[in-house]
């Protein structure tokens, strides 16, 4: 006779799942002819479903493994049955009925029925997740496993079965159960069932503690009294089939209590030796942790010996791990009371096993594989990293005044969406003459389809643009060509895959727990983004100016621009106005970020998308940091180049740093016509533009000639100036377009605004395009050689009216900026800063100024960047405006620079007295080209003798047409 251990019962009725899980469902062994209905509990799992406004609006998703799976057998077959339905529709054959109580039921009829699979074919498993219905995909809420997994529900046969009610299990693939904590002395409540009477055996550890002959289920209550790794299996005899299920789970004795060693920091330190790191992880109030991973002798389990240690006051939690091999990766997680599974929140590789799979080998070669069987996202630790060989150590970036800043997604910039394509691509930047380039987020972030807003892993740079030596072979290239690199950061939240977030949250209200040392349980302003950082808390303080620090000093990153520093306040509010008043808190917060960057790194940018009240804004660009400017800069110069400028639609002057909209004291007004956040100019352009007979802004000639136009008045205004990507070329996609083009209506609809946008780097062989990057890289290259000039305070303007001009003065250089923004003619009436001949900067043209109120006839769109000394300056694409209005007159010499097989194409709106002559780029006339009177249309006209034995050089054609002329720029080489 076999001696139990006591406290043991064993029932010989039939299987009764009585305890609350994720799933559950009736027949318990069900049969693939079998009708099933399957219950839902939206308390438990990953709650996508918890607390659902609309109970009545809950379907399922639904399918079946079988012996024809692929994908290691997990592959959903006969997705859905008969209904053939889509991922979101509102099916009625698929809808679930509530039960009440985050409830949620629904009843298959014949399983091998409803879903249609051929006899012969077995069905292995039901594939299933509850969700609402919503026309948009992407939005779908689902009801799923803890770690956002798929649900499974076993098909079993004739053959006896067995598995465990209790402890509840997780409906995983591989079921396993709900996680445990127990600790030595505990007792555990076990009850298992089988689908036929069998001889049925409880063991622990090896050894029987319970048997039961010819029963249904059995149970039993047994005393944990050893620490470590257990096993429990229930066993189902009948005749010679012999069946298991098992529960593994740790037990724990006591947690070690040490002191941090000496030196030590949050997160991974590598110590000299390339064999041992010790981990630290700053999680206060827990019971215990420990490491599992790939670690010698670990594999994924937890084990007594890699328990961490517990520091006396509590807070933290450390251990050494040694024995590992130099420049060998390690994948682990930290097991944290048991139960939750989180990668260290200072890891500089994750590894993620719902995105990996979607980077390319030519993004990131040789990227380690997820480890199989694990569930979550895992660190990586790697001893004697290979190393980046920096090539510029002292780069020194522009003065912040002169920045030019270059905004980019890499996401969007390259179909690549690789650092070594962004490497390969730096001499077009080089060529546009900008000095700065500001990366959208890249440290790692919530999927890989993303503009970065969503950050999980602050130390980590994200996986789907590269490897981090790659990124640090793109900052040294920018530095190599004299361009900074500015970060963006996002320190006013983070989202639910962050481990700071994960640490402690509450699962019941979905929310950060009140204790979270990191977060605000609810954000206190009047609207923000993700879970709210507490940026008074002493751990988000060190965990920030870690951060800074770390891509400073590993990166060599030239500064930061920081996402919605608006919403780094605990301050109450409830409105705009109130979110966006003066609040000291806020900026004492910025400025001990500000001392703790300029201490060891004085002349970091920092840009803050601030967008607080004026005086607040005031009161930090007194301080060092540069601002953003906004929306209203967007949509003045979007109004001026549509051709709106009635009711102040256009005014131009909050991009003047000291104007009456801004009262800055210093040029620290980071002005921008678009950003990522704002609309293309050349979008509503094109669909909205103004018009004037045959004069059209819809006209994309017209409209990208306003675009030049606008960079007249923009580039030539002091301070740091932005451009976001592709605007040099006119980029005309909209923000808010899906990838397929189309446009949610009504206009504004936000839906596909963060949807991949193509580069279309075709635009490039648009001459017409080409032309606008020409005249812009002109700009940018005057701004930055004339730094005197334009870092001058000496400046006035007139930015209100449809005409408008920029004037501005130093000792070594004057310049005059004016542009007629309606669309019709009209006259500057403006006085230059002394009399003589001035000089178009873009064209050579030159003219005769008074010094006092004179007279400047324009056409629509018409501008330009006057300078009292003569600058020479190379904007050779020829204006291809053949296709303008009818009215009014267009020449192209075409190819330019130009040879043998050089032409003059005209193009006149009547017959009219046409003449050419060739200048010099001081004005002086070489020769006559062409005179005489042409007929209306196209006429074209050969160059060839007329530039033959021209010394190399840039020369003027000026071409006059009754009371219209043009210069063309033609270079000689």
């Amino acid at each position: 006779m076999k001696r139990l251990l006591p406290g043991l019962l064993v029932l010989l009725c039939a299987p009764v799942f009585s305890f609350a899980q994720l799933l559950t469902w009736t027949p318990a062994f069900p049969k693939d002819n079998d009708n099933i209905t399957i219950v839902l509990d939206a308390t438990k799992g990953n709650q996508g479903l918890n607390n659902y406004s609309n109970p009545n609006n809950i379907y399922v998703h639904i399918g079946v493994t079988t012996n024809l799976s692929n994908n290691g057998g997990q592959q959903w077959l006969y997705v859905n049955g008969s209904t053939g339905a889509s991922w979101g529709s509102a099916t009625p054959a698929l809808k679930a009925t509530s039960l009440g109580n985050n409830k949620y039921q629904y009843t298959i009829t014949n399983i091998r029925s409803f879903f249609g699979v051929p006899a012969g074919e077995t069905i292995q498993k039901i594939g299933i997740l509850f969700r609402d219905a919503n026309a948009n995909p992407d939005l779908v809420k689902k009801a799923a496993n803890a770690d956002g997994s798929d649900m499974f529900i076993p098909i079993y046969t004739n053959d006896v079965a067995i598995r465990f009610s209790a402890p509840p299990f997780q409906p995983i693939f591989v079921p396993a159960p709900e996680p445990l904590t127990k600790t030595v002395n505990d007792n555990i409540s076990l009850t298992a069932n089988s689908n036929k009477a069998a001889t049925l055996n409880l063991y622990l550890n090896g050894t029987l503690i319970q048997t039961a002959a010819g029963a249904t289920t059995i149970s039993a209550n047994p005393t944990l009294t050893a620490g470590g790794n257990t096993t429990i299996i229930a066993e189902a005899v009948d005749g010679a089939t012999v069946t298991k299920d098992s529960v593994k789970f740790f037990v724990t004795g006591g947690v070690p209590v040490a002191p941090l060693p000496a030196g030590v920091r949050d997160g991974i330190n590598y110590l000299p030796n390339n064999t041992s790191v010790v981990l630290v992880l700053y999680a206060p109030g827990k019971n215990r942790v420990s490491v599992i991973g790939e670690f010698p002798g670990n594999n994924w389990t937890e084990q007594i010996s890699n328990q961490m240690n517990k520091t006396p006051d509590g807070n933290y939690w450390w251990l050494q791990i040694d024995g590992l091999t130099a420049g060998t990766e390690y994948a682990f997680q930290y097991l944290v009371d048991g139960t939750l599974k989180i990668a260290d929140p200072y890891t500089e590789k994750v590894l993620d096993p719902a995105n990996d799979g979607s980077i390319p080998a030519d993004v990131y070669p040789n990227l380690k594989s997820y480890p199989a069987g694990q569930t979550g996202i895992v660190s990586i630790v790697q001893t004697a990293a290979p190393a980046y060989a920096w090539k510029n150590n002292s780069f020194n970036g522009p003065d912040k005044r002169n920045l030019i800043i270059y905004e980019v997604l890499i996401r969007d910039f390259t179909d690549a969406h690789r650092w070594q394509t962004m490497i390969d691509t730096l001499s077009y930047l080089q060529r546009l003459g900008i000095n700065a380039v500001e990366l959208m987020p890249v440290t790692e972030f919530e999927g890989n389809d993303s503009w970065g807003y969503n950050p999980s892993f602050s130390f980590a740079p994200d996986k789907y643009y590269g490897t981090k030596n790659k990124l640090k072979e793109f900052i040294d290239s920018c530095h190599s060509k004299q361009i900074a690199v500015i970060m963006d950061v996002v320190p006013n939240h983070c989202y639910g895959q962050s481990p700071l977030a994960q640490l402690y949250w509450n699962a019941t209200l979905n929310r950060p727990a009140a204790n979270n040392p990191w977060l605000n349980e609810v954000q206190p302003h009047a609207f923000g983004f993700g879970n709210d950082f507490n940026h008074e808390s002493a751990a988000t303080k060190y965990f920030w100016k870690r951060m800074f620090d770390f891509w400073l000093r590993e990166y060599k990153m030239d500064g930061f621009r920081m996402d919605f520093t608006k919403g780094l306040t605990q301050k109450p509010s409830t409105n705009d106005a109130e979110f966006s008043a003066y609040d000291q808190s806020r900026v004492d917060i910025l400025r001990t970020y500000a001392d703790t960057i300029w201490k060891y790194f004085p002349s970091s940018y920092i840009i803050l998308e601030h967008l607080a009240a004026t005086n607040e804004e005031q009161a930090l660009q007194n301080m060092g940091f540069l601002l953003w400017g906004g929306k209203r800069e967007n949509v003045a110069y979007n109004e001026a180049t549509m051709g709106y400028n009635d009711n102040n639609k256009s005014n131009f002057s909050s991009v003047v740093y000291n104007s009456s909209e801004r009262g800055f004291a210093n040029p620290h007004l980071v002005g921008y016509m678009e950003s990522h956040d704002e609309e293309r100019l050349m979008y509503k352009n094109i669909a909205f533009g103004n018009s004037s007979g045959t004069y059209s802004v819809k006209n994309d000639s017209i409209a990208l000639r306003r675009m030049e136009a606008a960079s007249s008045l923009f580039f030539t205004i002091p301070g740091p100036k932005m451009v976001w990507e592709f605007g040099e070329r006119g980029y005309d996609k909209s923000i808010f377009a899906c990838t397929d083009n189309s446009i949610p209506q009504p206009y504004g609809n936000e839906e596909c605004k963060l949807s991949r946008k193509e580069p279309r780097w075709q635009y490039m062989q648009d001459i017409k395009r080409k032309r606008l990057y020409d005249v812009t890289a002109a700009l940018i290259k005057l701004r930055t050689t004339q730094t005197t000039l334009f870092n001058s305070t000496d400046f006035s303007y007139n930015l209100v009216n449809a005409v408008k001009y920029f004037k501005i003065n130093s000792t070594d250089l004057n310049a005059l900026v004016v542009a007629n923004f309606d669309v019709v003619p009209s006259n500057a009436s403006v006085s230059f800063q002394g009399s003589g001949t001035w000089y178009d900067y873009l064209t050579g043209a030159t003219i005769t100024a008074t010094g006092a109120l004179q007279t400047i006839p324009l056409q629509p769109g018409e501008y330009h960047v006057y300078l009292n000394k003569n600058i020479v300056n190379a904007v050779t694409t020829p204006v291809t405006d053949i296709d303008r209005p009818d009215n009014v007159l267009a020449a192209v010499v075409y190819p330019n620079p130009a040879s043998a097989a050089s032409v003059l194409r005209l193009k006149l709106p009547e017959a009219t007295q046409v003449n050419a002559e060739l200048q010099t780029i001081q004005g002086q006339v070489i020769r006559q080209v062409f005179s005489g009177k042409l007929s209306a249309g196209e006429h074209r006209v050969a160059l060839t003798d007329k530039i033959n034995n021209l010394a190399a050089g840039i020369y003027l054609l000026k071409i006059n047409a009754d009371r219209q002329h043009q210069y063309i720029k033609i270079l000689i080489p």
